[in-house]
């Protein structure tokens, strides 16, 4: 797969964090429940983990909000050709009804509770398991973001 410079996806720890994947530290508190009703985030590390972690929050809070509203996004093989213009015309939808301010009973669920994901958001998921990370640029990168992070606070 090509990646363009400067993009990557934002995974999981069931990936490598190489060209084109950025994925938090292993072995390093990382989910937003860890860090509920727990001292903040301690270290360069676990700084980098909870923003990957929220931003995380988002992207699956998004995906199941799409697919809960436009339910034919949960029937689109993954090989589908015109897949990525669905989904893109599924976000264009998305965004025309928040910024009309057209009131949604879908997105009420996330406006009233900023952790909200819905069920949606991990169907058809395949199940991972840990990987180590491979040496590479990706690490430095990461190593780059998780320091500027822990120095902003």
């Amino acid at each position: 797969m090509l990646f363009a410079v400067g993009k990557y996806y934002l995974v999981d720890s069931g990936y490598r964090n190489q060209v084109g994947y950025l994925a938090p530290y292993k072995g390093t508190k990382y989910h937003l429940q860890e860090y509920r009703n727990a001292a903040p985030p301690q270290g360069m590390e676990e700084t980098f983990n909870y923003a990957h972690s929220s931003l995380r929050n988002v992207v699956e809070r998004s995906i199941g909000v799409l697919k809960m509203k436009w339910r034919m996004l949960k029937e689109i093989p993954a090989y589908a050709p015109d897949k990525s213009e669905i989904i893109q015309a599924a976000c264009a939808l998305h965004n025309f009804i928040r910024n009309s301010g057209i009131r949604d009973r879908h997105f009420r669920c996330c406006d009233r509770d900023e952790n909200y994901v819905p069920d949606e958001a991990s169907e058809d998921q395949p199940d991972t398991e840990e990987v180590p990370d491979e040496p590479d640029s990706m690490n430095e990168f990461r190593d780059t973001l998780a320091l500027a992070l822990f120095n902003r606070n």
